[in-house]
């Protein structure tokens, strides 16, 4: 009769709170968003058994509703395949649905690569614009980059492992003489975290894919 949302590891396994194992533990269903990735993850930390319901950017509205009956009746636990569900992800509506039919929703938080960054950036970030991902359309990708260069706060931007060299190629267009800092594949055994100006990251990484976040400091 509730819904708890349960941060999961962004990369090392070792990284989920011991409430958050409890929880998971004893939780009637687990709401996923892909159920390879995630019953695996459940496995290494020895929770079996589970029922797992499923909600991801393909879910819609009757998936959504069909979930907030369970939440109802049940004790649900909600993860990602990794960070801290509701925040960037389709959870976010799941919560809402919630709140409105007074089913009760609690956070376990834990691992975020957004706060990771802020914490390696040794600077103050008192305020930053949070712009996630941008369009995957060359041209509207373009329109948001042009008006983000005229933004002279704190930026955080996110994408998909693939578009890396692509983001890269954004920063040194857009952001050419703005310092930069690129969080690759946090708190894996491949982290690597790397400051610099924007028009030199290319030069400065090898890898072609790696999961990323993007802090690019006030001008």
């Amino acid at each position: 009769m509730s819904l708890t949302l349960v941060a999961t590891p962004i990369g090392n396994p070792q990284d989920i709170s011991l409430r958050g194992l409890a929880i998971l533990t004893a939780a009637e269903v687990i709401i996923v968003e892909e159920r390879k990735e995630c019953a695996a993850f459940l496995r290494a930390h020895g929770i079996t058994g589970k029922t797992y319901e499923q909600l991801n950017e393909h879910s819609g509205a009757d998936d959504l509703k069909h979930l907030l009956e369970i939440c109802k009746s049940k004790n649900v636990a909600l993860i990602t395949d990794c960070g801290t569900p509701g925040f960037a992800d389709p959870g976010a509506d799941l919560v809402k649905l919630c709140r409105q039919n007074q089913v009760p929703v609690i956070s376990a938080p834990g691992p975020s690569s957004l706060m990771t960054l802020l914490s390696l950036s040794g600077q103050r970030i008192d305020s930053f614009l949070y712009r996630g991902f941008l369009s995957p359309e060359t041209e509207e990708r373009k329109r948001e980059l042009a008006q983000l260069a005229k933004n002279s706060g704190a930026i955080i931007l996110m994408d998909t492992p693939y578009r890396l060299q692509k983001t890269l190629t954004d920063l040194k267009d857009f952001f050419p003489q703005r310092k930069v800092l690129l969080g690759l594949d946090l708190t894996q055994e491949t982290e690597q975290v790397v400051e610099s100006l924007g028009q030199n990251l290319l030069t400065k990484i090898s890898v072609k894919k790696a999961e990323f976040i993007v802090l690019i400091y006030p001008a």
